[in-house]
């Protein structure tokens, strides 16, 4: 039997929490994605939706402080794929850390730096790119997320939304042996390092933090039903397809990705 999803809050994404501190965690977590090879299993399911859709380009949309992007376009050279380039948008866009990305991927990534909204992509914007989630669809409360995906849809050749977690706890437990070493090292490797000592070295805030929002997210990630029913406005026009990856050594995450179905 499955667990219910649950939509609680996050210290990551709550008004009430420091920036200072949802920097850390964020900062922490992109860390850990890289340190951990966590998107490795996610290049061949990646590599199968580009075939499909034939997509060269991919509009990313919620991409956050933009890492993921970053740590699957190496994943993909690593295993000798050609990227796909990559605009980064969000509703709250990160342009300093994006602009750093750019530099050091100014073949791969570029951004909008004018908040973008999901349920209303500019057709000049949206045109030939395919759309791509990574790692913050589950933020999207059930109503959000179906106009999120149906957004997502309009005008696209082809949408892809991953999770690096599944509705389970003990799959947020992968993440921990290079989590907390990220943690721990984020005062000495962040760009804010001493609020970031003082959430990490000097206090065990932040690693609480971090523990409840790893917990939460897996309880707010949607079932492969929850997402096929997301997509029922489209009716028979697209193709899904879902399935699951490893997440290091034990962990495991989820993909979902459709495809219009030629007439």
């Amino acid at each position: 039997m499955s667990l219910p999803r649950l939509q609680l809050f996050e210290f990551n994404d709550a008004p009430f929490v420091p920036k200072s501190l949802q920097k850390t965690i964020i900062s922490t977590l992109s860390r850990t994605l890289r340190w951990g090879h966590m998107l490795d299993g996610l290049v061949q399911p990646f590599v199968d939706f580009l075939h499909a859709s034939k997509a060269h380009e991919v509009l990313e949309i919620a991409a956050g402080a933009g890492e993921p992007a970053a740590v699957l376009i190496d994943a993909l050279q690593a295993r000798g794929h050609q990227p796909p380039t990559f605009t980064l948008t969000d509703l709250l866009p990160h342009p300093e850390s994006w602009s750093a990305l750019s530099e050091k991927y100014p073949e791969r990534i570029s951004f909008i730096p004018e908040p973008v909204d999901a349920t209303n992509i500019e057709p000049s914007l949206g045109a030939g790119r395919a759309r791509v989630i990574i790692n913050a669809f589950h933020h999207f409360p059930p109503a959000l997320a179906q106009q999120v995906l149906v957004g997502m849809a309009k005008d696209a050749p082809g949408i892809f939304i991953s999770e690096g977690l599944v509705r389970n706890p003990l799959s947020f437990l992968a993440m921990v042996p290079w989590g907390i070493p990220s943690l721990m090292a984020e005062p000495a490797l962040g760009s804010s390092r001493l609020s970031s000592a003082a959430w990490t070295w000097l206090s065990p805030i932040a690693l609480l933090a971090s523990g409840w929002d790893g917990t939460v997210s897996t309880f707010r990630c949607y079932s492969r039903e929850e997402l096929l029913e997301f997509t029922k406005p489209l009716g028979a026009s697209w193709r899904w397809e879902f399935g699951t990856y490893p997440v290091g050594s034990f962990g495991q995450g989820s993909w979902f990705w459709g495809v219009p179905v030629k007439s």
